[in-house]
């Protein structure tokens, strides 16, 4: 079994109105499978089955019903967790809130659901018989995410804290970027596995601070216009960064979440 390193992603699923044409959308798109898992009941008394994501056999993601219509349609990502609930007790000391207290979830592990100070919510995971992805970093699969929001400093402040990481801050094009590393590796572009980001005024006002999910494709482009034969939309056309091309699109449901096409030479050497 995989590990990972405490305070790094480890998971992400998709909340969703309907499984069932999520499993449809995301299987046209990145050619998952599904095997179902659980049940949960939702309004209406119709028992909803998660689904878990499979590329080329190897876990990726989920899929799970929204149990009530007030939760966002949304990619959530996890962070790995030795302690739930101690990390937990970190997150309200350092100005967070505990959404939903560390639970056990059949016995692959023990999830728990925050919110940073500035509201972008995200997952704990303290693995059971489940540790996490069983593949990422290459096409169809996860590759990054970081977190946007109105007080730069605060929020690096926080997930320093809290999860331990190390930043460094980007310059030229990428100016108020700030990646972060785990602790007890060099920081830097190599080591990094999460970032953050400013919600500027290009934004809506109301935004809140969220996550962004990355996954790796191909193709940028094609991805982008699968998307939208697929009955979702491209909210940021493809553009080119030093890491890669990247759009960052919505499913036919409301779910946003981002691709990446690393440059060849880097993939290459994936």
């Amino acid at each position: 079994m995989a590990s990972f390193t405490e305070g790094t992603p480890c998971w992400v699923d998709a909340s969703l109105p309907d499984v069932e044409a999520g499993k449809r959308f995301y299987g046209e798109l990145f050619g998952w499978t599904f095997t179902e898992r659980g049940g949960s009941q939702v309004p209406g008394g119709v028992r909803a089955r998660p689904a878990d994501a499979y590329s080329d056999g190897r876990l990726v993601a989920a899929l799970t019903p929204k149990r009530d219509g007030r939760m966002p349609t949304v990619w959530g990502v996890y962070f790995a967790a030795d302690n739930a609930a101690g990390m937990g007790r970190r997150i309200a000391e350092n100005g967070g809130q505990v959404i939903s207290a560390p639970l056990p979830v059949d016995d692959d592990g023990i999830a728990a659901v925050a919110a940073d100070p500035g509201g972008a919510v995200f997952g704990l995971w303290q693995p059971g018989k489940r540790s996490g992805f069983e593949k990422q970093g290459v096409p169809n699969s996860f590759c990054w995410a970081e977190v946007y929001t109105r007080d730069a400093e605060r929020a690096d402040v926080f997930y320093e804290s809290v999860f331990g990481l190390q930043g460094t801050d980007l310059t030229g094009d990428m100016a108020g970027f700030r990646m972060w590393s785990p602790a007890g590796t060099e920081p830097g572009e190599s080591t990094a596995v999460a970032g953050r980001s400013l919600i500027t005024d290009e934004f809506p006002p109301e935004m809140p601070g969220h996550f962004l999910v990355y996954f790796c494709v191909a193709d940028c482009d094609r991805t982008a216009g699968t998307v939208t034969a697929l009955g979702g939309r491209v909210r940021t056309s493809p553009f080119d960064t030093p890491y890669g091309r990247i759009a960052v699109l919505t499913d036919n449901q409301g779910a946003t979440f981002a691709v990446l096409a690393e440059p060849e030479s880097a993939a290459d050497e994936a």
